[in-house]
Parts: C-alpha cells; sequence; structure tokens
C-alpha cells in the first residue's frame, strides 16, 4: 500500500476545523460523522455513541497481528476563538503559508487527522488498534471519555497502553531536536467560590461587600509564589534536558536555571515543578447602584501529583474564612512509566528524524487520559510533529492565529507507521 500522499491529512485536518464543535456549543456530531465515514471507506466499522443530544463519540477497532491493544484517543471538541482577533478565521480551515489554520489545528484535530490519515491507508498493524474519537474533552470529560469507561468499558479491552495528545514534538534548543514524550501530567481542580455578603444601597457604605471581598482574596491567591515541588518523574525530564543540551541543571536551584537555560527547553518544565490556580471567571451583581449578596469566581487549580492536600489547604489559607469554595472538577493526576512502549514511541521518532532526542515529559494540563487511567490503561502523550524553530507550539494551545504545518502533519503520519505498522 503506498504511503499517504502529503495532503490527505491537511485536508482531512482542514475539513474537521470548518465543523465548529466549540465547546460548549453545539455539539460534536458533525465531525463524529465525518470521522465515522473516512473509517467506514475503508472497510473500518464505527461505532458511534452519543451521550446526550449532539455530544458525539465514535470509537473503531482495528485488527492487527497481536490481541494486545493500543489505543489512541483524541477530542473532537475545540474551545471558543472570538474571530475578529484571528488573521485567519478561525473554523475556515485554510491551508496557507504551508500550514493549516484554524481553532484545533494542535488542540487537537491535526492529531485526529494523522490518526486517520494512517488508518485509512489500509494496513495490518502489529496489534490491535482501537481509535477512540472523543466529546467533551475541553470541559470534564461527562460526555466523553468519563461516558466510554463508565457505560463502554468493553470497548477497550485488552488495552492497557494509550498515546493521545501533547508529546512527540519538536522542540529546537540550542541546537538540540528534542521531543519530549509525556509520561504524566498534573492534577486538576476546578473550583468555584463564592464571597457572601450583605446586600444593601450602592449609595451607601457598605457593611460587607462580598465583591470587594472577592477581589481581595484573588489578588492573594494570584500573588502567592507556589514553592517548587519537583517530582521524580520532573527530574528526570530536567536531567534529560541537561543531558541533551550538553550542560548539568542544577535541580537545587532551578528558579536560576530558569533563567539561563533556552527558552524553549525551560517551557518543558517551568509549568509543571509548581502548582498553579488561576481565576478564570467572574460573576457578580446584577445592578449598578445595589451592592449584591454574593461575588462568584471559578478558579482553575492544577497541582503537582502528591500534593492534593497541600494545594487545597494553601488555597484556602489564601481566600480566607469568608470565602466558600466548591469543586467543578477533581481529579488526580495519572502518570506512565519510562519503559515499554515508550522506548517504542522514541524509536519510531527516531526512524524519521535520526537526530531526535526523545526525553520523558510532565504535561502541566490535563486530558482523557484521567478517564482511561481508571481501566488501568497507562497514558502517554504523544502525537508527533515536526516543527520549526520558529513555531511556538505552546502558543497554539487555546491561542490566537492557531495553525500547524502541513509537513508537520506528514511527518506525524510516518512516524505512526514505524510505530503502528504501514
Amino acid at each position: 500500500m503506498s504511503r499517504v500522499t502529503r495532503t490527505e491529512a491537511a485536508e482531512i485536518c482542514s475539513n474537521l476545523i470548518r465543523f465548529d464543535t466549540t465547546n460548549p456549543g453545539r455539539g460534536e456530531r458533525p465531525a463524529a460523522e465525518y470521522v465515522a465515514e473516512l473509517l467506514a471507506e475503508r472497510g473500518i466499522e464505527p461505532i458511534v455513541l452519543e451521550s446526550a443530544h449532539r455530544r458525539t463519540n465514535v470509537v473503531a477497532r482495528i485488527p492487527g497481528d497481536s490481541p494486545d491493544a493500543l489505543l489512541i484517543h483524541g477530542h473532537l471538541d475545540v474551545v471558543p476563538a472570538e474571530a475578529a482577533g484571528w488573521k485567519i478565521h478561525p473554523f475556515s480551515g485554510e491551508i496557507a503559508d504551508g500550514c493549516v489554520h484554524g481553532r484545533g489545528a494542535v488542540d487537537m484535530k491535526g492529531s485526529l487527522a494523522m490518526t486517520l490519515a494512517w488508518a485509512r491507508q489500509g494496513v495490518r498493524p502489529k496489534r490491535d488498534i482501537v481509535l477512540c474519537f472523543l466529546a467533551d474533552e475541553e470541559s470534564t470529560g461527562e460526555y466523553g471519555s468519563r461516558f466510554l469507561v463508565d457505560h463502554h468499558p468493553h470497548l477497550f479491552e485488552g488495552c492497557s497502553e494509550a498515546i493521545s495528545e501533547s508529546g512527540g514534538f519538536t522542540v529546537t534548543a540550542d541546537g538540540a531536536r528534542i521531543y519530549p514524550v509525556a509520561l504524566g501530567e498534573r492534577g486538576t481542580a476546578w473550583m468555584k467560590v463564592t464571597a457572601h455578603g450583605v446586600a444593601g444601597h450602592g449609595s451607601k457604605p457598605p457593611t460587607d461587600n462580598p465583591v470587594a471581598e472577592l477581589a481581595r482574596a484573588l489578588t492573594h491567591l494570584v500573588e502567592y509564589q507556589w514553592p517548587i515541588r519537583l517530582t521524580p518523574a520532573v527530574a528526570t525530564l530536567i536531567e534529560s534536558l541537561g543531558r541533551a543540551l550538553g550542560t548539568p541543571i542544577d535541580l537545587d536551584d532551578l528558579d536560576a536555571e530558569l533563567t539561563r537555560l533556552p527558552p524553549a527547553a525551560t517551557a518543558l518544565f517551568r509549568g509543571v515543578i509548581r502548582n498553579s490556580a488561576n481565576p478564570t471567571m467572574l460573576n457578580a451583581g446584577y445592578k449598578v447602584n445595589v451592592i449584591p449578596e454574593t461575588a462568584e469566581a471559578h478558579i482553575d487549580g492544577r497541582f503537582v501529583p502528591g500534593t492534593q492536600e497541600e494545594f487545597l489547604e494553601t488555597v484556602d489559607r489564601l481566600l480566607g474564612p469568608k470565602i466558600t469554595r466548591e469543586f467543578v472538577n477533581l481529579e488526580e493526576a495519572p502518570s506512565a512509566p519510562a519503559e515499554g512502549i515508550f522506548h517504542e514511541l522514541g524509536a519510531a521518532l527516531r526512524a524519521e528524524d535520526p537526530a531526535a532526542i526523545p526525553v520523558p515529559y510532565v504535561m502541566s494540563g490535563g486530558t482523557d487520559a484521567k478517564s482511561f487511567a481508571r481501566l488501568g490503561i497507562r497514558g502517554y502523550g504523544f502525537a508527533p510533529l515536526e516543527l520549526p524553530p520558529s513555531l511556538d507550539y505552546f502558543a497554539m494551545f487555546h491561542g490566537v492565529d492557531e495553525r500547524v504545518p502541513v509537513a508537520g502533519l506528514d511527518f506525524g503520519v510516518r512516524v505512526l507507521n514505524h510505530l503502528l505498522g504501514g
């Protein structure tokens, strides 16, 4: 079977971007139906499952030479995009200047396109491959990965390992071509916090203004310097970077190292050596001349594995006794070993780029790997992309002018060929 053309992965990515699957929004159904059609055209039987109206998932199994199965999962939904701030419309999927442009190009319709382009070649893989195209990753996964794990776990029979987003991409630092492969991620604590006060006329001296109380509490939170909490996985990552760059890195003085090392290298660990808590949404009041009774905020909290209790105690202390807190989503961080398939992933990268230096990596954000970990499936971040040094990969996630190089997608399909068979 001939190798996939350079345009197929890009065209699939472009078509997927044109489906506005903003979460929250109108749901993933049209994109899921497109995926199912692409699979069915090549004799791969898709299973289409809706957890709620238009919240659609697609699962398919490709038989291989071994019954041990590898799960490849990715999400169809994307975060919102305001078109006014983009050079090219975020849902155009336009292919220009060597890139596919639009919301989801990196996070993560480009990765889905690579997977689909590989699957459509019709090759028999080394092992069973379970393909999973999910709804709702950009929220809690309730309508996607959680739904499938809770109600259809049999679809993942034989899967002990999985690959998905946020790994296998090129990081060029001081001439070294580094490819981080994710072994884990920080835990997630999304919270709603509420300040309670005394309602009254806006012209009178406040008795207990919840808006002011909430503002003070959030200021304490964002100004706090979280201490470094270095896990063994992150320590291994940093030591691997030191070897790749040919310079020792002082693990006892990482703040100094963050100013000394190339930014492309420090971007791989600066977000995972500390906990973080970022206010992201505010809601208070209903009229300018009325002091409201409550004020609310949402906080995106992320914690280093093993620090959940310390993290929550610190958040409560910083917010103060007048603020109540409730969870919107709380998930401990999953992790996988730097062994087994980890070495296969590195070998597949080196087969396509002999200068590749694979290193273990821990993600600062979260993925659907948390849900699949409940089935005992070890998740690895591996969506291979060859990237030019000029492209700030991390800025593409949830950023303006998101785009992915066509050549990078082509590279990813070839790496999947080495890994899976093709």
